[in-house]
């Protein structure tokens, strides 16, 4: 077992460094490649289809508004922005809570479940294609190894 003090106190070695950078730089390009597939096979953009996922598995395809942002991560006024564009566009709506006139929900419409339906499954195949089509199994059991680590070690340096 590793002396955590001694992990703590070295340095990244410049071989490290040039791993994180190339974890940086892949997952950005492949978040680049999967929201432009997603916008032409869709229309939908990342933000629109992280809130149409987190909606479509509520029940009752509803939240209040400050579950929805802790849902997608997201901080309150940038949820309220994205879902007033969202509500144009007939994906949702917001309703008065019922249990606190204070507050929102936000619905996912007949038009917006639709749309979604009909992205997931391109969206699947692309997430396959950009990503799912590089890895073997073995690659894949080691990477979710990395990612639980990595879980793990955020949540205990909270």
């Amino acid at each position: 077992m590793k002396n955590t003090a001694a992990v703590e106190r070295r340095r990244l070695t410049s071989a490290e460094l040039a791993v994180w950078r190339s974890l940086f730089d892949t997952t950005a390009e492949l978040r680049r490649r999967l929201a432009a597939q997603l916008a032409a096979d869709s229309g939908l953009s990342p933000g629109d289809y992280a809130v149409l996922l987190a909606l479509a598995e509520a029940a009752g395809r509803r939240l209040r508004s400050s579950e929805l942002a802790d849902a997608i991560d997201w901080e309150r006024s940038r949820l309220s922005h994205h879902v007033g564009r969202m509500e144009k566009r007939g994906l949702i709506e917001r309703v008065e809570c019922a249990t606190d006139s204070r507050g929102a929900e936000v619905v996912l419409t007949e038009d917006g479940a639709r749309i979604f339906r009909n992205a997931t499954a391109p969206h699947a195949r692309a997430i396959k294609r950009h990503f799912g089509d590089a890895l073997s199994p073995a690659q894949f059991d080691a990477l979710d190894d990395i990612l639980r680590a990595l879980t793990t070690h955020l949540e205990a340096t909270r």
